[in-house]
């Protein structure tokens, strides 16, 4: 692909050069002028008081115990697709290894962990209420009770051998159920306990494969409580009382009497047990397994599973044309290809959206007088996405990260180049593929030598000369289709009402994705007539270390990009002419992204680039010379441009990060990128594995063993590192309801009394928190803790309703909803 800039379609230019004063007087609407005061200042979208915000998270859910006790190998074992491989195999009509592979997979398993498998356990553990739940979830449309079940529900429902029925869920739903079994189960719970639980209850869903839940509440940021550090303390206590829940129904739905030992936390790459099962089953048997059947969430969730598997077969289609575009691309070279399977496993990373809302917004586009409409909303919000990718690489492996190890064996193109082929220009794929073989040292004599194929060969050449692989800051940017590049007629964000509509139409004339299926995009606009607030949703984050202070700082850092767009639009200094929508100029700012993911230190960008925002960018960047490689191209550091980008905030968002109060922010950010080792969570994520595993080094071990290592330190230490951060949330909030429990006028006092009877809530906590941790607390004094929280959440919901109240009295705040759409 050529960077001559006169190839492309002047309907792009000639319109952005009419627009260009339109974002200012689309403002002015609001009453934002250019040459803003302090006043005025408040009056941005994302300013000091106006931002709410909500996460949604994907966890990995993995049951441990022997292979006679759980779920998934006992499916595999007496599934059809098994039976008949076997007897295809004994006939000789398959290979004989294909038996065995599965075989193993299902007796070899040292760890004895099964990931995301399903749970079994009687139906008579269940309370009335939960039995009812689960009942109405067993609906094929929950708004019609007379329509009858879904058709897929006798999965849900078996009988053993003495007669007696049972239930086999996810765990995603066991959450759910366990949460409704633990309201059920009490008889003289308060009335604020019983519907904060009972509204929670929607909060808990799952989509694709892993469990997913989003915020209790709508969070306002706002610099006097801390700003990003809210949406962290939610996250966080929403994990604990997932934690909560999980270990509830081991007790009390006899898992563990049983065998199995639900688990769940966070955890960024597909299991690697999983991809090795992937690579030995059909794509309709994986989709079977591990497709997610969506009992919780959905008015009609049959039809919400249909679409999982719709997903599953695209993603996996794409897959295999990516080999086809790496052939154009003259990446692949010969015939020597490694096939991807035709069953897609990407659909089981998992990260977290962090949405954030403007309030300002939000108001003016329901108030049909405010002259601000949806159009306008389209403009500015795309205008704010395309420079806020721009600052995206300041937020890979310094906020969140997904460390993986990759063997020589798997630098097949094919294989590690995941989804860039959907997501990147030809030429900036070719310049990262090149960069990326430096980094990883793939050559022999000085020649780039990849792998050819067979393993056993490509085994012996690794070892024969020292070829390792390489270590990646954030995989899963890579493995994961997270955004999709526009096409020449359909840009994304060209900010005109239908054009996502119209890529899709055009993405799947190409085979690379479904009309269906919403666009993929790193960062995305949240339209008010859709999800009932206006902002925009942060799709790009991996695993957080430490919530306080990695997701914190991160909506901390996103809340300042979103108010500096708009400062900028409002001030006439950015438009869509300065960020041209064409595919080579999205193409250009997204390679920096992804070479950040993937750990290249340099990046190039074209001499003629008429990407004017990024030049902006470039002339604070230390170091830029001319590249000896691409005789018409700037060769840039990507260490000098986050440090230009950073420079960049402190100059044009000085007085933006002073009225909400993110100096320290600003700072911290500063050490991450200066100290990555040390301060990133790529750092701390890494360090933390490497400690798992006893090595020096992520390339001083195999890179299966860190890989391995890995999941075993999500699975283990991290997740207990998450849960003693909620625990020190609730210490706050604990002693703070001890000082009001002697006030009766307060709301939830009196369920406080009820629910803590004659006992301190601060020292019942102490008192309980190690039996917690180490998964030892019995089944009261989990019910009594779960009662606690719920009646904390309750004024925490109370509380931020309090402040949205306070702030703009005449606005409608309850249609805010933080999740997926």
């Amino acid at each position: 692909m050529h960077h001559n800039h006169s190839q492309f379609p002047g309907r792009h230019n000639s319109v952005a050069g009419e627009e260009a004063e339109l974002p200012a007087a689309i403002l002015a609407r609001l009453g934002i002028h250019q040459g803003l005061s302090h006043d005025l200042l408040e009056s941005l979208p994302f300013s000091s008081h106006d931002t709410t915000a909500g996460s949604e998270t994907e966890l990995q859910a993995v049951v441990a115990g022997w292979r006679h006790d759980v779920d998934l190998p006992l499916v595999i074992e007496q599934s059809n697709y098994y039976a008949n491989i076997l007897k295809r195999a004994a006939a000789g009509e398959t290979p004989r290894r294909l038996a065995g592979d599965l075989e193993r997979f299902i007796s070899d398993n040292r760890e004895r962990v099964w990931e995301n498998s399903w749970v079994r356990f009687p139906r008579r553990v269940l309370s009335p209420y939960a039995g009812r739940v689960f009942d109405a979830d067993l609906l094929a449309d929950k708004g019609n009770p007379g329509g009858g079940r879904r058709s897929d529900a006798p999965r849900f429902i078996f009988h053993d051998n003495e007669g007696e029925e049972y239930l086999r869920v996810p765990i995603s739903y066991l959450i759910k159920l366990a949460l409704a079994d633990l309201l059920g189960s009490q008889h003289d719970l308060p009335g604020a306990v019983q519907l904060t639980g009972r509204r929670l209850m929607n909060h808990y869903l799952n989509d694709n494969t892993s469990p997913e839940t989003f915020s209790f509440y709508v969070v306002p940021l706002r610099p006097e409580t801390g700003m990003g550090r809210e949406i962290a303390r939610e996250t966080a206590k929403r994990f604990l009382v997932t934690q909560l829940l999980v270990m509830y129904a081991n007790e009390s739905f006899e898992l563990t009497a049983r065998g199995q030992r639900a688990m769940i936390y966070f955890a960024p790459h597909p299991p690697l047990r999983q991809k090795e099962l992937n690579d030995i089953v059909s794509d309709a048997f994986y989709r079977e397994l591990f497709m997610s059947p969506c009992l919780s969430g959905w008015q009609k969730g049959e039809e919400k599973y249909r679409y999982m598997q719709l997903c599953h077969q695209v993603l996996s289609r794409s897959q295999l044309n990516g080999v086809a575009k790496l052939r154009e691309a003259g990446i692949i070279t010969n015939n020597l290809v490694v096939l991807p399977s035709v069953s897609n496993v990407s659909l089981a990373n998992n990260g977290t959206h962090l949405s954030l809302g403007s309030r300002i917004l939000s108001r003016a586009l329901k108030d049909e007088a405010s002259g601000f409409n949806a159009t306008h909303e389209k403009h500015l919000g795309d205008l704010t996405i395309k420079m806020v990718e721009h600052f995206l690489p300041l937020f890979v492996g310094t906020y969140s990260a997904a460390p993986y190890r990759l063997g020589y064996t798997d630098f097949h193109p094919e294989r590690a180049l995941g989804f860039l082929a959907h997501e990147l220009d030809y030429t900036h794929l070719r310049m990262i593929w090149r960069r990326w073989k430096k980094k990883a040292s793939l050559s022999v004599f000085g020649r780039p030598l990849t792998p050819f194929g067979p393993k056993w060969l490509d085994r012996m050449l690794s070892g024969m000369f020292a070829l390792k692989g390489d270590f990646v800051p954030d995989f899963r940017l890579v493995d994961y289709l997270v955004c999709l590049l526009s096409t020449d007629q359909s840009p994304a964000l060209d900010g005109t009402p239908g054009n996502t509509d119209r890529l899709r139409k055009d993405l799947a004339d190409l085979g690379v994705f479904d009309s269906q299926m919403s666009v993929y995009l790193l960062y995305k606009l949240r339209e008010s007539a859709t999800m009932g607030f206006s902002g925009f949703e942060g799709r790009h984050y991996s695993q957080f270390a430490d919530l306080e202070e990695d997701l914190g700082r991160a909506a901390d850092l996103q809340t300042l990009l979103n108010a500096l767009a708009f400062k900028y639009m409002a001030d006439g200094r950015l438009n869509h002419a300065l960020i041209p929508d064409d595919p080579t100029v999205e193409s250009e700012r997204r390679q920096i992204f992804f070479g950040a993911a993937v750990g290249i230190p340099t990046f190039y960008v074209h001499r003629q680039s008429n990407n004017h925002f990024l030049k902006r960018i470039l002339a604070r960047t230390r170091n830029i010379r001319q590249s000896r490689r691409y005789p018409n191209y700037l060769r840039v550091q990507n260490l000098e441009y986050r440090r230009a980008l950073i420079l960049l905030l402190q100059e044009d968002a000085a007085d933006l990060i002073e009225s909400l109060r993110l100096g320290e922010t600003i700072r911290d950010l500063q050490a991450r990128i200066e100290a990555p080792d040390e301060c990133s969570t790529m750092g701390k994520l890494t360090s933390g594995i490497l400690a798992e595993a006893g090595a020096a080094g992520p390339m001083a071990m195999g890179a299966g063993d860190f890989n391995r290592a890995a999941e075993r330190y999500y699975r283990e230490t991290l997740r207990r590192r998450h849960m003693e951060e909620a625990f020190h949330f609730l210490e706050e909030d604990f002693r703070r309801l001890d000082r009001h429990r002697s006030n009766t006028e307060l709301p939830g006092v009196a369920a406080l009394r009820v629910t803590a009877r004659d006992q301190s809530t601060s020292d019942f906590l102490k008192l309980v928190k190690r039996d917690v941790l180490n998964e030892s607390a019995s089944l009261e004094t989990l019910r009594k803790l779960t009662n606690l929280v719920l009646l904390s959440i309750y004024h925490d919901r109370a509380d931020a309703d309090a402040l949205l109240e306070e702030s703009l009295p005449n606005e409608n705040h309850s249609a805010p909803v933080y999740r997926a759409g």
